[in-house]
Parts: structure tokens; C-alpha cells; sequence
């Protein structure tokens, strides 16, 4: 067999049980999700940490294969028992054989806006209206939803006022239910063992939320909206196959009431707040540096796996505990594509190609790269000062570039001037930029002046 080599951070998944471990080895049962921590001395051994308990020993391995990524899988529904715009008689047609206990969910055609839940009970068909009202879903008036997913797991569980809990989903022709492949590949995570905390944020399609997770302290992204959260599932799929140190982990998800999608903590917040809160005198300019790197290598990454991400700022660069940069919200990833699907675009960091012809690219990527250098070294500024979207986008379409943000250094603006060519194929791809980083990183590094990873500077009282 293959010699495994798997790098720290790696997820895998235990073939079977490991009950009795040897001094020093971990103990798991089978399903249970460990990460790598470090190779062993040992041939074939690795350390690592279990998901659930904390815990870290010795496994073998040949006793655990790597987690798998969640294929990109238009099919793959939250909702497989949703079959849109049928007649009453198609759906009765739908539930044969006969099964108490079988269900389907349909758009109601006489009250448009409203659903129709139908089972069978008895060898016959019931159909309840499903009324939806004041943004809340209901069948009796006493009961209220906020989705269609919330619905359907409460009827599984509790019978309420309809004549028999929802036993068996009829799924859709042409679809696969989410919830078996996610926990096929174990992605899927219990909603027992998380534990939600306070608001830390509202984003544009929920509610961001700390919490913890098996004792491990994670961020909480809820989509309430179902046909939001179909949509989020490809992007969640995307996530799965995306493991980088200048990313923000995905852990996994949780289908309760909607979708859950869970990750790792980053402490210190969104880039822009971390350096308008601190500012010159607290964050150095190597600092600073090491940012533009932290975010490069991350897009580097991305782009060699040619997708693009579309809305790279530093509103969504994320810090974490101890002042590593990483890459968020790929709420807009794609694979490099032409894309029109209404996404309001952020005109200030945007290309102008993709502004004009929605035409975007990793090539895209760099002119907003560029962008996020001039944020970082004017530590958090507006880019494009005083000056209106409708402005912003004639100047710089008629040759307009910002200036250089103050006391930056003149490498990394003829960088950012690099980013902001107007012909997308004369901008530098990320791994040149990154070489281009380095040996400005490596200048500074070597001139006088004591700075930590953590960018503070000594005696600077903070």
C-alpha cells in the first residue's frame, strides 16, 4: 500500500474502532473525525487530535482514510421532498404504493405564495394548505416556521394537529438528499453538541454567531432563508475541498431549522476593524506585510485551483487568535467563469472588465488584491476617499489610480499599481506577487526595530 503523507491539518475519518490504544496511541470508534497534528517518528503513524474529545495520540494510517470532499452536485437538494408546481392529483399520483407516513411538499396553485403539505395516511392523501404569513410558515395557525426545512423537521418529530408524523420523505426525480451525503463524508455535525453564544455579526443572508463545538471554539453562519440555504450548500461544497493555512477552516454543517454552516473562530475580527481600532502606533509596518503575504498565499492557493473569488476585501479577511490573516466568505466563489447572477458588486474593489462585462477571473482577483493593499497600508481607510461609486467607476475606467496611502513603501505601491492594470493579462498572478512580497518582507525584516507576529510593538504600551 501507498506510504500515506498527510500535512497537519488534514481531516480524516476512522475506518473502524480503536478501543483499547496502547500507551500513548488515541482511542476512537468508527466514524469519528481526527486532524492530523504532526507526522511520527513512527512508520505509518501520525499524531493527531480527535474532533470531538480534544484528546491527541498515536493512530495508524491504515486505520483511518482522509475526509472527503463534498462533490459539486447540482442534484444534491436540502429539501429532496420538495417538488415545486404540481396539481393535487400529480402529487397523489407521486405517493403510491400507499404508506403511512410518506410526504411530499408542493407550491400551491390555487394560493400562489403558498405550499401544500401532503401525506399519505390510511391508503388515502391528505393535503394540509400551508399558509405563509408575516415571513413565518404555518398549517394551524399555533405553529409558525421559518422555513419549509423547519416545517418538516418538527412534523417528523411531533405530530402536532396533522393526522401522523412525516415518516418517509418521496423525493424528487433527479435529486439526492444533502443530509445523507454529508454524513456520508462527514460533514455533517450534531446539533447536540453545539453550543450557540452571543451575535458577532449580521451578514447578508443571516446571523454570524460564536459558539463552541465539542469543546473547540468556532464561528456559526444560519441561513434561515431555504432557498438561500440551497445555494450555500454548493458553496459549502466548494469549502470542502479547500484546506490552506491562509484560509478559514470549514468544520462542517448543521441542518436544523435551516443551514449552519460552522467554522473556526477567528478572534480578532474583520482586517478593516483589527487596523482601524489599532492603527500606526500598534501595528508595524512588517506587520502589515505579512498581511498582503498571509491574504497572497491564500489567493495563490485558490488559484491554483482555479477558482476565483470575486469579492476579495478586507471587510472579508478574518484574523485570527494569533494574527494570521486568512480568507473568508466564499459566498461569491465560482470556477473562473463569466457569471450574471444579480450579485450587488462591490464597485470600489471591483476590475473594470468585470464591472463593464461581468467578466471575472483570477485576473479580476489581482486588481481587488491591489485594492486590499492600498487598505492595508492606509490601515483600514475607504479606498477611493470622498470620491462617489458613479465617480469611482468613470476615473478609473478613464485611467484613474489612487495614490500611494502615507509612509507606504514604494515596493508595495508599484504592487498595487502592478494589480490595477487595465489590460487584465499584464497583471501579475498571485504566486508572482508573492515572490515580489517576499523580498520586501525580507528588506524589512532585516532594517532595526523589535516586532512580534502579533505586529505589536514592543514598549508600545498596548
Amino acid at each position: 500500500m501507498a506510504k500515506m503523507n498527510w500535512a497537519a491539518g488534514t481531516q480524516c475519518v476512522a475506518k473502524g474502532d480503536h478501543r483499547k490504544p496502547k500507551p500513548g496511541e488515541l482511542a476512537y470508534h468508527k466514524g469519528d473525525i481526527l486532524t492530523i497534528v504532526d507526522m511520527n517518528t513512527r512508520r505509518g503513524f501520525y499524531e493527531a487530535r480527535h474532533n470531538t474529545t480534544g484528546e491527541e495520540g498515536l493512530i495508524s494510517s491504515t486505520n483511518v482514510r482522509e475526509r472527503e470532499a463534498l462533490r459539486v452536485d447540482p442534484s444534491l437538494s436540502l429539501m429532496p421532498w420538495f417538488h415545486g408546481k404540481i396539481s393535487g392529483p400529480e402529487a397523489v399520483g407521486k405517493l403510491q404504493p400507499a404508506e403511512d407516513g410518506l410526504f411530499l411538499v408542493r407550491e400551491s396553485i390555487r394560493h400562489p405564495g403558498d405550499y401544500v403539505l401532503c401525506i399519505s395516511v390510511s391508503g388515502d392523501v391528505i393535503h394540509y394548505r400551508v399558509i405563509f404569513q408575516d415571513n413565518k410558515l404555518t398549517i394551524d395557525h399555533t405553529q409558525y416556521f421559518y422555513n419549509l426545512i423547519d416545517m418538516i423537521e418538527f412534523y417528523s418529530k411531533n405530530k402536532g394537529s396533522i393526522a401522523t408524523t412525516l415518516v418517509k420523505p418521496k423525493q424528487k426525480q433527479g435529486t439526492k438528499s444533502a443530509e445523507l451525503e454529508l454524513s456520508k463524508t462527514g460533514w455533517l455535525l450534531d446539533i447536540t453538541k453545539l453550543t450557540l453564544g452571543e451575535n458577532i455579526g449580521e451578514g447578508e443572508f443571516g446571523a454570524v454567531y460564536e459558539g463552541e463545538y465539542m469543546g473547540q471554539r468556532v464561528a456559526v453562519k444560519t441561513i434561515k432563508c431555504d432557498v438561500t440555504a440551497q445555494a450555500f450548500l454548493q458553496e459549502t461544497a466548494v469549502m470542502t475541498k479547500l484546506q490552506h493555512k491562509n484560509l478559514v477552516r470549514l468544520l462542517g454543517v448543521i441542518l436544523h431549522k435551516g443551514l449552519h454552516i460552522v467554522t473556526e473562530l477567528m478572534i480578532k475580527g474583520n482586517l478593516v476593524n483589527f487596523l482601524r481600532t489599532r492603527g500606526r502606533s500598534v501595528v508595524s509596518s512588517v506587520q502589515l506585510l505579512r498581511f498582503a503575504l498571509d491574504v497572497c498565499e491564500g489567493m495563490e492557493y485558490l488559484e491554483s485551483k482555479k477558482l476565483v473569488h470575486r469579492d476579495l476585501a478586507a471587510r472579508n479577511i478574518l484574523v485570527s487568535d494569533d494574527s494570521v490573516a486568512k480568507v473568508s466568505d466564499f459566498g461569491l466563489t465560482k470556477m473562473d467563469t463569466k457569471v450574471s447572477d444579480n450579485v450587488k458588486l462591490p464597485i470600489k474593489w471591483t476590475a473594470p472588465e468585470a464591472l463593464r462585462k461581468e467578466k471575472f477571473s483570477t485576473k479580476s482577483d489581482v486588481w481587488s488584491y491591489g485594492v486590499l493593499l492600498w487598505e492595508i497600508f492606509s490601515y483600514g481607510r475607504l479606498p477611493y476617499p470622498k470620491m462617489s461609486l458613479k465617480e469611482v467607476k468613470e476615473r478609473v475606467e478613464g485611467g484613474y489610480r489612487m495614490e500611494a496611502p502615507e509612509d507606504c513603501p514604494p515596493g508595495v505601491y508599484s504592487l498595487m499599481t502592478m494589480c490595477w492594470e487595465q489590460e487584465p493579462r499584464k497583471r501579475p498572478a498571485f504566486h508572482k506577487l508573492r515572490e515580489k512580497l517576499e523580498r520586501e518582507m525580507g528588506e524589512h525584516s532585516s532594517s532595526p526595530g523589535s516586532e512580534r507576529r502579533d505586529g505589536i510593538r514592543s514598549g508600545s504600551g498596548c
